[in-house]
C-alpha cells in the first residue's frame, strides 16, 4: 500500500524523492527501491550503480523568490539541509541498512555506501537543484 502523504512537508519531501530519483536514473543509477521502512528507520531510496548499492537519504526544502528576484529559504537563511543528517540519524539509518541487507539476503561482500541527495525546490518557479554527496561515512 503507497504512502499517503498529509502535511506540507510530507509532500514537499516526496517531491523531492520523485526528483532524486530522476536524478539518480540519469546519473547511471538503477532505482531498486523506495521508501523502505522499519520501526527504528527509513532508507528514502535504495540504488545501484556499478555493482554497489546507494542508499539515499533526501532533504529537500523548499526556497521562494522575493519580489526582487533575489531567492532565499523559508524561514531560514543559509539553511542547509544535509545539516539535517546528524549522528542520531545516521545511527537509525545504519540499523535499518543492516535489517535492509539481511531480509533481502544481500552477501556479505556487497559494497554499498550511503550518500544525500539534497533536493532544493523553489514551487512558486516550479524549478528545483538536486545535488548528491556521495559516501558521507567512510
Amino acid at each position: 500500500m503507497p504512502k499517503i502523504f498529509t502535511s506540507q512537508t510530507q509532500k514537499t519531501g516526496e517531491i523531492g524523492e520523485d526528483l532524486a530519483c530522476k536524478f539518480l536514473e540519469k546519473g547511471g543509477f538503477s532505482v531498486i527501491e523506495r521508501n523502505y521502512t522499519k520501526k527504528w528507520g527509513e532508507l528514502d531510496i535504495v540504488a545501484e550503480k556499478d555493482n554497489k548499492i546507494h542508499f539515499v537519504e533526501v532533504k529537500s526544502v523548499t526556497r521562494v523568490t522575493s519580489e526582487v528576484g533575489v531567492t532565499r529559504v523559508t524561514n531560514q537563511d543559509e539553511y542547509r539541509p544535509e545539516e539535517n543528517v546528524h549522528p542520531g540519524k545516521i545511527k537509525r539509518l545504519h540499523r535499518a541498512i543492516q535489517t535492509y541487507l539481511l531480509e533481502r539476503k544481500i552477501k556479505d561482500n556487497q559494497e554499498w555506501q550511503l550518500d544525500i541527495a539534497v533536493v532544493l525546490l523553489n514551487l512558486k518557479d516550479k524549478t528545483a537543484r538536486v545535488s548528491l554527496i556521495e559516501d558521507i561515512v567512510a
